[in-house]
C-alpha cells in the first residue's frame, strides 16, 4: 500500500488591521507630532517594549494619592500612616499578581535591571568551596540578565540553538555536565519573552529541566509580565523580575518576587536607613525580609503606579488583549515580510505565542536612518540599534543593528498599517527629507520640526544605529 502525505497548507497571510481598536486607554493616546512637511498627525507608538504609555486608570490613581504623599514607615502623622498602608498595600497587590506563594517575598525595586543585580548579591556561595554561586543564561538575554551574573557571579554562557528543541537540549545537556562535574549550577537565568523578537522558551520544560539539576529559575519578566498572564505558584519558577515602565506605570518602580530564603540571607543590596534592626559603631544588624533590600525612602508613587496597572492588567479578559496583540503582530510579520528587501529577525522558527514585538532590517538603509525617516516622515516611533541584546544580534548576523516595532494594549490597528505603508514607502521611493549623521546621530538635515514649547529644548535628536556609545549604549562596534 502507497501512503500519500500532504504537505500542511502554508499559514494565511494576516489582513489588514485598520478596524482594530485598542483594548485599554493610554495616557497620550491622541498626542500630535510635526512631521517635516508641516503636517501633524496622532503620534504612532510603536515603542512600548522599551517603555510603555501609563494607562489612564494608573495616571488616574496616581492624581488621587498624590495629595496623600508623605514619608513612609517610622511616621507618627497621619498622611505617614496613609502612605505606609499605600505601600504595603501595593507590595501585597504586584506580588499577587504574578502568583506570589505564601512565603515569597515582593521587593519594589527601580526595574527588571534593577532587580536582578539585586538577585545576583544574593546566590549562595558553594558550600563546600566557598566558591560564587554558578549561574546559566543564554546568550539571547537583555544585558539585564546577563551582566549582572557575569559580574557577581560564576556564569556560564550558552549559546541557544536553531531551534526551541535545540535550545532546551543545550541547556539541560549543560545542567547535568554541572551535576556530573560536582560543580552543579545554583540559578538558571532565562528571559519571559525576548525583547528583540518576543519569542520564547517553554516555561514548564526549563523549569523541569533545572530544577531536576537543583538548579533554581529566575525569569527576567519585562517584556513576558505586561504580556501573558503568568504565575509563579503555577508554573513553579523561583523568582520573577518586571518593570512598572513596561507594563504600563511609569513611574519608576519594579519588582523582584520570589523565594525568601536567599532573600533574607543575601547581602542587603543598599546600606542605610530602613535596612537595619541596629546601628553599632562595631556593627550592624540587618532586616530580613522587604526591608533588607530597599534601604532610604521608597518610591511610594511608582509602587502605587505599578499596583494599579496590576489591578487593570488582573481585571482584563486575557483572550481578549491575547487576540488584540496576536492580530497586531502578525499584520507587522505578514505585511513587512512581504516587502522586497524587507528581512524580519527570528531567533527560533518554531517559537509558538511570541509577545508584540517585531524586529527587521531594510537591506540598503542603516536602522538608525530607518527609524529616523519613521519618526519625521510618519511620525511612528520605533526603536533601533542592537536593544542591549549585543551576543543574540551578532549571532543571528545583524551586528549593525535592526529596527524593532512593539505593540501594547494601547495599540491601534491603524498605527500597524502605518508603518507598513511607511516602510513600503521607504522600499518603493526612498526618503523624501534629508538625513544625515551628526555627532554620531541620524538627524534631519535642518529640521524645521519645532520642540514643544516650555520643554526648555532647544533642538531633536533623532535616532542612532550609527551613534556613539556614549549617546545611547547599545550600538555597533564600528562608530
Amino acid at each position: 500500500m502507497t501512503t500519500l502525505t500532504t504537505a500542511p497548507a502554508p499559514a494565511p497571510v494576516a489582513a489588514p488591521v485598520h478596524d482594530v481598536a485598542p483594548v485599554l486607554p493610554v495616557v497620550g493616546a491622541d498626542t500630535l507630532v510635526p512631521l517635516v512637511d508641516g503636517r501633524q498627525v496622532p503620534y504612532a507608538n510603536l515603542d512600548v517594549a522599551a517603555s510603555a504609555p501609563a494607562l489612564e486608570a494608573v495616571a488616574d490613581r496616581v492624581t488621587r494619592v498624590l495629595p496623600l504623599y508623605a514619608s513612609v514607615h517610622r511616621g507618627a502623622g497621619y498622611l505617614s500612616q496613609v502612605s505606609t498602608a499605600l505601600y504595603e498595600t501595593a507590595r501585597r497587590t504586584i506580588g499577587a499578581f504574578v502568583g506570589a506563594r505564601d512565603d515569597d517575598l515582593t521587593i519594589v525595586t527601580r526595574n527588571t535591571t534593577d532587580s536582578l543585580n539585586l538577585l545576583a548579591g544574593c546566590v549562595p556561595a558553594d558550600p563546600v568551596t566557598g566558591e560564587p554561586g554558578r549561574v546559566l543564561v543564554l546568550d539571547i538575554e537583555h544585558h539585564a540578565n546577563l551582566l549582572p551574573w557575569q559580574r557577581s557571579t560564576d556564569a556560564t554562557v550558552v549559546t541557544g540553538g536553531p531551534s526551541v528543541a535545540a535550545t532546551l537540549a543545550e541547556i539541560t545537556e549543560e545542567l547535568a555536565a554541572g551535576v556530573a562535574t560536582g560543580r552543579p549550577y545554583a540559578l538558571l537565568a532565562l528571559t519571559g519573552a525576548s525583547n528583540v523578537t518576543g519569542e520564547a522558551l517553554p516555561v514548564a520544560d526549563v523549569v523541569a529541566a533545572a530544577h531536576g539539576a537543583g538548579a533554581r529559575v529566575v525569569l527576567d519578566g519585562a517584556q513576558l509580565v505586561p504580556h501573558r498572564r503568568f504565575s509563579l505558584a503555577e508554573t513553579g519558577v523561583d523568582y520573577v523580575a518586571f518593570s512598572g515602565h513596561k507594563t504600563y506605570a511609569p513611574f519608576g518602580a519594579g519588582a523582584l518576587v520570589g523565594r525568601r530564603d536567599w532573600l533574607d540571607g543575601g547581602t542587603p543590596y543598599l546600606a542605610g536607613g530602613g535596612a537595619v534592626r541596629r546601628v553599632r559603631t562595631a556593627g550592624t544588624d540587618w532586616h530580613e525580609g522587604p526591608a533588607r533590600h530597599e534601604a532610604g525612602s521608597p518610591n511610594v508613587i511608582g509602587a502605587v503606579a505599578l499596583a494599579a496597572a496590576c489591578d487593570e492588567l488582573a481585571a482584563l479578559d486575557p483572550r481578549v488583549a491575547g487576540e488584540h496583540e496576536d492580530a497586531l503582530r502578525r499584520r507587522l510579520v505578514d505585511g513587512l515580510g512581504a516587502l522586497d528587501r524587507v528581512e524580519v529577525v527570528h531567533v527560533w522558527d518554531d517559537a509558538v505565542d511570541p509577545v508584540g514585538v517585531v524586529t527587521f532590517t531594510v537591506s540598503g538603509y542603516d536602522p538608525g536612518l530607518v527609524a529616523a525617516y519613521l519618526s519625521a516622515e510618519h511620525g511612528i516611533g520605533v526603536r533601533d540599534g542592537r536593544f542591549c541584546a549585543h551576543p543574540l544580534l551578532g549571532r543571528l548576523g545583524f551586528d549593525a543593528g535592526a529596527v524593532r516595532a512593539s505593540v501594547g494594549l494601547g495599540t491601534a490597528g491603524e498605527e500597524v498599517e502605518r508603518l507598513v505603508g511607511a516602510v513600503r514607502s521607504l522600499v518603493i521611493e526612498g526618503p523624501q527629507a534629508r538625513y544625515d549623521v551628526v555627532d554620531g546621530l541620524w538627524v534631519v538635515v535642518d529640521d524645521p520640526r519645532p520642540v514643544p514649547e516650555g520643554s526648555g529644548l532647544e533642538g531633536l535628536l533623532a535616532t542612532a544605529a550609527l551613534g556613539a556609545d556614549e549617546a545611547f549604549g547599545c550600538l555597533p562596534d564600528d562608530v
